[in-house]
Parts: structure tokens; sequence; C-alpha cells
């Protein structure tokens, strides 16, 4: 080997230029595909059907694919928490601030929505879905593929339709289709802690339901259904790998795991650990009064929640 060939080579090793390496030594002159680095675009798998990403990188800059991992929670003993208060909230993802919601997704996103992201892992069985009958948010029971699809995709049925020929009145086979769209509000259930080892307020996500808006076959408005329960500590490696929507910036997004740590969704308290074990539609009714106080109540708690921390300190 002359002295020629040895500062290729070592060039080579230095800066690992696979294809440098291979012209210089003259080897696999058939040009095999296993020489020729693959990257995924995006590096997210496609998260609904028909959904179908670029084959090839659609950008005026160079991307490399991003590897999401939450940042683990810092382990809390029991002795150390001096006060605990266990909160329900509802995030209405017609309002401004959570837009990121209904987005629909792009090369980054997965191509699909929030709840499509979701759908997509449990469908899979990445993740468990537990019942929500009978407003159970304790995670007492998982829910098969077969219920899963059930509530996605409801069983066909039969309705009265009038037939244009004879006049009367004949059955009629009917499916009902899941529309993404129709998801308006997230149910979250979340822990308030107070931890003397830490010395401040800290705020864990148990879990999240999605709640879906049932329409007759008439059109009429039904009301909302709470779909399933899913246990958000399985959820935080999943939603690390997804990008969450930013209207200002499209290079600088937080993951789904950062948006939900880092508290930047607009919700509302809709109820918190009682006695009697009732929500605050429970106990000031559905009227138009009564959403009134609600709000009222809900605005209050959140205030208190904000000034516990400072009145442990004090106190």
């Amino acid at each position: 080997m002359n002295i020629i060939s040895s500062k290729i080579l070592l060039f080579c090793s230095a800066f690992s230029l696979t294809t440098i390496c291979v012209h210089a030594q003259g080897g696999d002159k058939g040009g095999s595909k296993s020489d020729v680095p693959t990257t995924k675009v995006g590096g997210i798998e496609p998260t609904k059907e028909g959904w179908l990403p670029s084959i090839t990188p659609d950008g005026g800059f160079d991307r490399v694919t991003h590897v999401g991992k939450p940042i683990p929670w810092q382990r809390i003993r029991e002795a150390d928490i001096l006060w605990r208060k266990r909160v329900w909230r509802e995030i209405d993802i017609r309002e401004k601030q959570n837009i990121a919601f209904r987005y629909e997704g792009d090369e980054n996103t997965g191509g699909g929505m929030f709840i499509e992201i979701l759908l997509d892992y449990v469908k899979k069985g990445k993740i468990a879905a537990y019942s929500s009958f009978g407003n159970d948010d304790r995670f007492t029971q998982k829910l098969t593929k077969e219920q899963i699809m059930e509530k996605l995709a409801p069983k066909i049925d039969t309705v009265l339709v009038e037939s244009p020929e004879t006049g009367e009145m004949i059955k009629t086979p009917t499916q009902r289709d899941f529309h993404p769209e129709n998801i308006v509000v997230f149910k979250v259930k979340e822990d308030w802690i107070f931890d003397r080892n830490m010395g401040r307020m800290v705020v864990r996500i148990t879990g999240i339901a999605p709640v879906i808006d049932l329409y007759g076959d008439n059109g009429e408005y039904k009301g909302p259904q709470t779909m399933f329960w899913l246990y958000y500590p399985e959820m935080r490696q999943m939603l690390s790998n997804y990008e969450v929507y930013n209207p200002n910036n499209d290079m600088h997004r937080p993951t789904w795991d950062e948006f939900f740590e880092q508290r930047m969704f607009s919700s509302k308290i809709t109820k918190i650990s009682n006695s009697l074990n009732k929500r605050f539609e429970d106990i000031y009714g559905t009227d138009q009064r009564g959403k009134m106080e609600m709000l009222y109540e809900s605005q209050k708690s959140a205030e208190e929640l904000f000034n516990k921390e400072h009145d442990m300190w004090v106190y």
C-alpha cells in the first residue's frame, strides 16, 4: 500500500464518509443499495390511513430525524408530601390557545390530528384504553380491541327510510363513521402535590380522555360522551415522538409531552376532590345560571391552587 492510499483510508476513517471510502478503494463497483444510507422522511410513522409522507425531502434545508425522549419525573415519596389535591379539568380545543389539537398534521406530526395519534396507538395495542362507563376514571377495566372499534365505528344499524318509488317505510342498513372533528373536548385528571423535598408544588397528570359529541341519524345533537381513559405516564414516550403545531414558528415546535408538561394548553376545572365526590355541574346544574356558577367556581379553584404553594411557605 502506497502513501497516498494510506492517507485516503485515514481520511475516510476520521470522517466516516462511506461513499468516499468505497470509491477510493475501488470496492463494490456494482453499486449495491445496501451501501447507500436511507433515512425515513420525517422519522415518524403515519397515524391515519390514506396519508402518505413525502418520498423526497420537502423543504429548503437539511432536516435530521428527530428522536424524542421525555424527561423522567423526579420520584416523590409519600412521606415527603405535605399537601395533595386531585383535580379534573377539560380542554376545549375550540379555544384559540388549543388550536394545536385541531391541526391536521404534516411530516413532523405523523400526518394526523392529536386524537388520530392517540387512536393509532390504541388500535395497534401500544397503549391501553380503560373503560369510562359510569364516569369511571380509575383505570379499573381495560377495553378489548373489539370494544374500542365499537366506539370508533359502531355496528351496522337499520333505520326506516321512505322509499321514493312506493312511499313505504323500509328498513335500510346504515353505518356510522368516526369523524375526528367530533372530538372537541379532552378530559384531564391530575394531582397537585406539594413536595417538601423539592420545596415546591408539582403537577402530575395521571389520565387523559377524549370526549366525543354524539349525533343522531337526523343530525340532532345528543350530547357528549367520554370514549375511554388513557394512562398518561404510559403515553409520555409516544407523545415525545410527535411535534405540536406552533402558529408563530415552524422551526421551533414542542413535542406533545412538552406541551402537557409545560402547561401550554387552556382549560377549566370541572371537579376538585370533595367529600360528596361531585362535579361542579352536579352541584350547580347545567342551565345558563349553573354554567356561570361553574365558570366562577372553576376560576376560584384555579386561583386557590395557584396560591397554595405560597401559603405553604408562609404558614
